[in-house]
């Protein structure tokens, strides 16, 4: 069950930054991009909302982490859990500042 929810966050995640990227691409070539710029500033205002929540959360997560394989007593399976959150924690942050600066290199690429 988790396999099929981490699979269809991931899915959603990937549409929303190949739809981002190819926005910005269209709107930049289109002629008379109305709706393609009231959907770019709209994926913008998402995006700077997900970068400003994404480093308090990334922060949590490996404190979380981190706690739990401080406080494990030796519990393998704890300690396991707690690395699994870090790691994640870190790709995500990752993943998400990383969107923003590629739509940033596409955006001066096509200017």
């Amino acid at each position: 069950m988790k396999i099929k929810y981490k699979k269809i966050i991931l899915f959603s995640f990937t549409l929303i930054c190949c739809f981002m990227i190819f926005s910005s691409i269209y709107g930049a070539s289109a002629t008379t991009p109305t709706l393609v710029n009231k959907l770019n500033s709209a994926l913008k205002k998402i995006q700077s909302y997900l970068v400003k929540i994404a480093a308090p959360t990334a922060g949590v997560a490996i404190a979380t982490g981190v706690l739990m394989r401080k406080l494990s007593f030796g519990d393998e399976e704890k300690m396991i859990k707690g690395k699994k959150i870090i790691t994640n924690a870190i790709i995500c942050y990752g993943i998400i500042i990383s969107i923003d600066l590629i739509i940033k290199f596409v955006d001066s690429v096509l200017k």
